[in-house]
């Protein structure tokens, strides 16, 4: 004789307190929910719309500088803390969580030109247009005690830059020449030179802490390292770059802004081309900087605007502007990937959400499961047409749009010329020079091929 026992455990059913939800148990048989995907798909795009409602990025404006913010600098085991400095040589140091100014003082004359932190946090270094050097203690001085310098280097040119090493008590700075200096002495230990005129920046590599990059004058990027004699490689671009960033999680990437409006990701193993193009900016990219994660950057251009683009797509995925921001000059992305910083043209220095659409303080278990819930739904629904119009859609201000038409318009005759060249050619039987058949990434082989029988299927109709 069998005996079957049911038995039903508790915990299954029964609340925990009486403010919990009545547990419910469900049958996840899809035979018995035939409007199963109808129904997610009406919360997908719910979620979608209300994501774009919520999608407020402007956090803050910090005021008081008297100049145009040239640079900025994070600290390194402070999420609350930010360096700035200023276009009239004034450096300040910010509370970003009472949003207050808690130290200033005149560090250069004339511009500040770069500033890094030591990777401890217990001082940082800047360099001006006064050809000097000087190192600053990250606390404020006590009462009665002026506002000197740690240590100070006057060299013999301008120094445009300056980047700290990530475990070594070792700098870099540009100018006429990439120079390495030990903190314990006034002279470099290493020089790099490679016949360019100046180098407006200098990077060290976060992983491989050995390796650097800089930017120079004459369109190329040049990759160095502290345990070579010499440089390592170079690349030549068609415009000058600006700046670059090192993926702080592959140690071989890095992004570079350039003066073409795009910003371009290499493989330093391989710099014969571009892994991708960044396009969306209608003018120069000044700044770029990676979040903590390497899986996203943001830009800061010369159009007003800064956008934040995924490590491998060729496109932005949000832009944030306003009326009164001016041209951004110099862009961070803090260490607990939620907030991005810049600083413009009008002497203000804003604090952005680094997703437009985040619920800023605490979030309870049942809201954080609400929004996993609306995320996955998003995901599943991200192809669906309706869904993703209502994502990619973005405002933009009247004279970026109408620059970006202008682009494409002439994007499109660039690109249509090489066709009308080779069909006139045909007709009139000449044939074009080998310099005027080059299209890029395509085999010319394949091209002429096309173009060919496109000719012979227009004499055929006419």
């Amino acid at each position: 004789m069998k005996v079957k026992v049911l038995c039903r455990n508790p915990d299954d059913y029964v609340r925990e307190t009486t403010r919990d939800i009545q547990r419910v148990p469900r049958n996840y048989d899809p035979t018995l929910h035939p409007f199963e995907v109808p129904r997610e798909y009406t919360r997908a795009m719910n979620a979608t719309k209300l994501e774009r409602v919520f999608a407020k990025p402007f956090v803050a404006a910090l005021d008081g500088h008297r100049d145009a913010v040239n640079c900025m600098a994070k600290h390194p085991t402070s999420l609350s803390t930010l360096l700035s400095g200023s276009c009239d040589g004034e450096v300040k140091v910010w509370n970003l969580p009472t949003k207050k100014c808690v130290r200033t003082l005149q560090a250069h004359e004339g511009f500040v030109r770069g500033m890094c932190a030591r990777f401890c946090g217990t001082s940082f270094f800047t360099v001006g247009d006064d050809k000097t050097i000087k190192q600053w203690k990250m606390e404020a001085p006590g009462y009665g005690e002026e506002e000197e310098p740690l240590n100070m280097i006057l060299g013999k040119t301008v120094y445009t830059g300056i980047d700290h090493h990530q475990k070594e008590g070792v700098f870099a700075t540009c100018g006429q020449q990439v120079d390495i200096w030990d903190e314990q002495r006034s002279s470099p230990i290493r020089s790099f030179t490679w016949g360019v005129d100046s180098v407006s920046c200098v990077r060290f590599n976060p992983v491989e802490t050995e390796l650097l990059a800089s930017c120079a004058s004459d369109r190329s990027i040049i990759l160095y390292d502290m345990r070579e004699a010499t440089p390592l490689q170079k690349v030549i671009m068609n415009m000058r770059s600006n700046t670059l960033c090192w993926n702080p999680m592959e140690a071989y990437i890095f992004t570079c802004a350039n003066e073409d409006y795009h910003l371009y990701t290499y493989d330093m193993r391989q710099l014969s081309m571009p892994i991708v193009m960044h396009s969306d900016h209608v003018s120069a990219v000044l700044d770029v900087d990676y979040s903590p994660t390497g899986k996203e950057f943001v830009s800061a251009s010369f159009d007003k605007t800064i956008r934040i683009f995924p490590e491998k797509k060729s496109h932005s995925r949000s832009v944030y502007h306003t009326k009164r921001m001016q041209h951004v000059i110099c862009v961070k992305w803090s260490l607990d990937n939620k907030y991005i910083m810049t600083g413009s043209d009008e002497m203000n220095i804003r604090l952005w959400k680094a997703n437009a659409s985040e619920k800023l303080g605490l979030l309870t278990t049942r809201e954080k499961q609400a929004q996993n819930y609306s995320q996955k739904l998003k995901q599943k629904f991200q192809h669906h047409p309706q869904i993703r119009r209502i994502t990619r859609h973005r405002h933009l201000p009247r004279e970026i749009y109408s620059q970006r038409k202008e682009l494409h318009v002439m994007k499109e005759a660039r690109r249509r010329k090489p066709e009308v060249q080779l069909m006139c050619s045909e007709r009139s039987g000449t044939a074009l020079s080998p310099s005027k058949k080059k299209l890029s990434n395509v085999p010319s082989l394949l091209v002429s091929f096309f173009l060919k029988c496109k000719v012979l299927l227009a004499h055929h109709r006419s």
